[in-house]
């Protein structure tokens, strides 16, 4: 449970009183009582209105309106207000600002627009996190602190401290000026560095430059790697000097920070252990897959190894951001709530409770609209959520998600296949890691998304796509988890370098070579227009003999692995296309090409039964979801229509309470609704 003041999936948002006049803030009570709101989110951007000049703090808003919550039994996710510095700060101290890719500074605006390495940020930050603590640790209504908001929104800093700072990084991190210069290769191009005041940041101005496909280019990935991982840790120490401000006077109080899901530029696995709850905002668009938003929420659920996670933001009715901004169909925002909550949600929050008047989030949906009625759709829809949610009490929180699949993901793993020189642009990790989540997604089977440092031993199948760099220790891991019984897979351009983006030598998928009892000779990169063909040797992995490939083709040759498929055309006609290696008591599956979706929604479930992994249901509807959250031994399965027209869903021999409805739910054939959701509190 985040916090015992308030047992049950906390429902409120965003509040941002200090944005209007006194005379509103009564009415939106009356309104967060209609619609069952029980916590709001307050100063997150409030620094400005806090601290008016270096020496003056001023929180009596914040009492009148903290005090007032309370009175109502609304509770507080308050923020430390540090994730936009007050006009004053960038005039008085220009280290403040930041310094752009191409070496220009910034002035005052926007947001985000702090440099992390900043003396003068990172004093008054903490001294800000400290004045709130003082006064409000005692404060009834305060639940959890909220820090700062959305790290790394902006683009990166390259000014002077970040350049001095990352330099003390790397002597941290390797020692020795020569240990750089391996790692890195700087031999190559003649890039020897002989004193640590030779190395500058990665840059416009250096060795990166803007390249196709959203990518940023570099030069030197060991470089440029190493940048990305020092600004992570930049952003996370601006985090944790305020976390440590806090918990020194309210130890007690959970402290958390809202992620941003398969946000590329911070290592979330990093952040996570230092904080006492994840909490992240989901914005999927109108047409995003409802199969990518089940893997966020997996993802976020898995930075703390199952805990149960904080929905932070969400939208009640639309976006204002995206280049096609629509609005939630009727239901879609109840549905899309309750999928946060059966794939591991203890809150369901909005952005925000009331439209702001003016700037660029204006027309970002809110629960009290423009018209400032509760006579509305949105307004209707929050209010029968929030009655549900006041119904379910305590019943679901701290309940876990289980699965017996795990796919790994790791970010310094993205980070070095989109900075790599080749083989292709179109190899996008994250794509290529839902691909396997959506063919598991599709067919009711539950999976876990989780860190290379997971505890895999839980696991009977572990996915790894994409493995390109191979932390140390990893390969070692995955040997024993298989040689234990346990089945793993990898793919096309896994094992080729090490932490600093160094290749490993002697042949790929180098220290993945004897698991998987192959070696790749070559890599092929296709064209968009180009496509091969697996051929399947072994008609029990799919309903064809034969599946369309393409993008990436690895030329591998078997060392001790059974062929299970081949390529179908060009000169590596009949070389091996999918592959498995006996090792231990387990197995080692290594796909060699990125094949069509229907291979990998056939195959994954038939070696998921082999493994004694079965569906949820007996079958999954296209456009059906469904979870088990478990709780002391009690299972409450969630089904969830995504589909604006009714379905009916084959629940096999489960029958159980319908939480939402009270009525009972038999065995066999029910029907759901569009858009409508079941929670079952199942008959064990």
């Amino acid at each position: 449970m985040i916090n015992t003041k308030k047992p049950k999936i906390w429902y409120g948002g965003d509040y941002n009183p200090d944005q209007w006049e006194k005379e509103v803030w009564d009415e939106d009570l009356r309104m967060f009582k209609l619609a069952g709101i029980d916590v709001a989110t307050l100063n997150v951007f409030a620094w400005a209105k806090n601290q008016p000049d270096e020496d003056t703090y001023d929180f009596g808003w914040l009492d009148e309106v903290m005090d007032k919550l309370h009175a109502d039994g609304v509770g507080v996710c308050l923020a430390t207000s540090t994730a936009a510095h007050p006009a004053w700060m960038a005039r008085k101290y220009p280290d403040v600002l930041q310094v752009d890719f191409n070496g220009n500074k910034r002035k005052f605006g926007g947001r985000h627009n702090s440099c992390p390495n900043s003396p003068t940020f990172r004093k008054y930050s903490v001294r800000m996190a400290e004045k709130l603590a003082e006064r409000y640790k005692d404060h009834p209504a305060l639940l959890i602190w909220h820090i700062n908001n959305e790290y790394g929104g902006a683009g990166n800093c390259y000014c002077d401290n970040c350049e001095a700072a990352f330099r003390v990084w790397l002597k941290e991190r390797y020692g020795t000026i020569e240990a750089v210069n391996r790692a890195w290769n700087t031999a190559f191009w003649g890039h020897i560095f002989y004193d640590w005041e030779d190395i500058v940041l990665p840059s416009g101005r250096s060795e990166e430059w803007y390249g196709a496909n959203g990518r940023t280019d570099t030069n030197f990935q060991g470089l440029s790697l190493d940048y990305m991982r020092f600004h992570s840790d930049s952003l996370l120490d601006c985090y944790k000097l305020e976390y440590e401000a806090v918990k020194k006077l309210t130890p007690d109080i959970p402290v958390t920070t809202n992620l941003m899901g398969a946000f590329k530029k911070l290592d979330y696995h990093k952040w996570a252990k230092h904080m006492d709850v994840v909490s992240w905002d989901n914005y999927p668009r109108f047409d995003t897959p409802h199969s990518y938003t089940a893997m966020m929420h997996d993802l976020m659920r898995g930075l703390k190894d199952g805990q149960p996670f904080m929905l932070m933001e969400q939208t009640p009715s639309q976006q204002n951001w995206q280049p096609y901004n629509s609005l939630k169909r009727p239901g879609v925002m109840r549905l899309w709530s309750y999928q946060a909550v059966a794939r591991g949600a203890d809150t369901i929050l909005f952005f925000q409770l009331r439209r702001s008047v003016g700037a660029c989030e204006k027309y970002h949906g809110a629960v009290i609209e423009h018209v400032g009625h509760e006579h509305t759709r949105v307004f209707r829809e929050c209010s029968e959520l929030g009655a549900e949610l006041g119904k379910l009490g305590d019943t679901l929180l701290d309940s876990r998600v289980k699965a017996k699949v795990a796919i790994l993901f790791d970010w310094e793993n993205w980070w070095a296949i989109e900075m790599s020189s080749g083989p292709t642009i179109a190899l996008k990790y994250v794509e290529e890691a839902h691909k396997f989540y959506d063919a598991l997604y599709r067919a009711g089977i539950a999976a876990e998304v989780v860190s290379v440092e997971a505890d895999l031993s839980g696991y009977d199948l572990v996915i790894a796509p994409v493995m390109y760099m191979v932390k140390q220790g990893v390969a070692d891991k995955l040997e024993k988890f298989v040689e234990a019984g346990g089945s793993v897979i990898s793919t096309y351009f896994s094992g080729i370098v090490n932490e600093t983006d160094l290749v490993t030598l002697g042949g790929y998928p180098g220290e993945l070579r004897k698991l998987f009892g192959i070696w790749a000779e070559e890599i092929d990169a296709l064209l968009p227009s180009q496509r091969n063909r697996i051929i399947l040797s072994d008609n029990t992995l799919g309903s064809k003999t034969e599946y369309e490939c393409g993008m990436i083709c690895d030329l591998i040759h078997s060392e001790g692995a059974e062929v299970k498929a081949v390529y179908g055309d060009d000169f590596y006609r009949g070389m091996p296309a999918l592959t498995v290696n006996k090792f231990g008591a387990g197995e080692a599956w290594y796909l060699a090409t990125s094949p069509e979706a229907a291979f990998l929604q056939e195959w994954l479930p038939q070696l998921c039964a082999a493994r004694g992994i079965e569906p949820l249901v007996p079958t999954t509807p296209e456009g059906v979801e469904t979870t088990i959250r478990t709780k002391d031994g009690q299972d409450f399965l969630f089904v969830l229509n995504h589909k604006a027209d009714s379905v009916t869903v084959d629940l096999g021999e489960q029958s159980g309470i319908n939480l939402l409805t009270d009525l009972p739910v038999q065995g066999g054939q029910t029907e759901l609704a569009g858009y409508d959701v079941q929670i079952i509190k199942l008959n064990n």
